[in-house]
């Protein structure tokens, strides 16, 4: 069914961006690296942003070629890539496995602005996707070993089973991490730096990786 348009939400007004503009606007897009621009507007998400700030949407193909995109988060990043990590198993680890190219983007409402990241896909070291592993909740661990994710589940209860089984077997000992349970890094090739601006005269911002360095340009919006 379709929505009536009063049922969309209005476009902000003037006064609305104003009252949203930051203090140092001017300065926004004053970097020449885009890692060092990221870190500064994940701090900003980090205060100012309600819910989740490290949350990501991930962008996968099929063997097709079909694109595929789910939420994730963010677990580190630096000047190597951006971490996640997931069942080995799942629609989003074979789908890597087998093309390992990735789009990622942020979206961060409160502060009307958005990061888009384009790039190659590598494993994250035993040694890193270990202390991840254990720095999570002993039940998330447990559930990592229960879930077979993006498999068909025939029911709630089978998945609750699967967990209390899995609790018994590790009784109180350690839950290592499962050789099918690890992360990525995305290794950028293309950075886009978002800004929502009044009248959709939005400003974007690209870096574009040449040799050891980046290439720095304006879009229109």
């Amino acid at each position: 069914m379709s929505r009536k348009t009063s049922d969309i939400p209005a476009s902000p007004s003037a006064e609305d961006y104003q009252a949203a503009a930051d203090a140092n606007a001017a300065e926004i897009f004053d970097r020449e690296d885009p890692y060092k621009l990221f870190a500064d507007w994940f701090a900003d998400a980090k205060a100012r942003e309600i819910n989740d700030p490290n949350a990501m949407a991930l962008a996968t193909a099929d063997p097709s070629g079909l694109p595929d995109v789910r939420m994730v988060l963010l677990k580190d990043f630096d000047s190597s890539g951006f971490v996640f990590y997931t069942n080995l198993e799942s629609a989003k680890g074979r789908q890597l496995a087998a093309n390992p190219q990735a789009a990622i983007c942020f979206h961060w409402k409160t502060l009307r602005r958005q990061v888009r990241v384009r790039g190659s896909i590598e494993p994250v070291s035993r040694q890193d996707a270990d202390e991840y592993f254990a720095s999570r909740a002993r039940d998330s661990r447990i559930g990592a070993w229960a879930s077979k994710q993006s498999h068909p589940l025939e029911s709630r209860f089978a998945l609750e089973k699967a967990v209390a089984r899995e609790a018994a077997r590790f009784g109180i000992g350690e839950v290592p991490r499962p050789d099918f349970w690890s992360g990525f890094r995305l290794s950028p090739m293309h950075f886009e730096f978002w800004r929502d601006r009044p009248f959709r005269l939005h400003d974007r911002l690209v870096f574009d990786q040449e040799g050891a360095g980046w290439t720095k340009s304006r879009l229109y919006p």
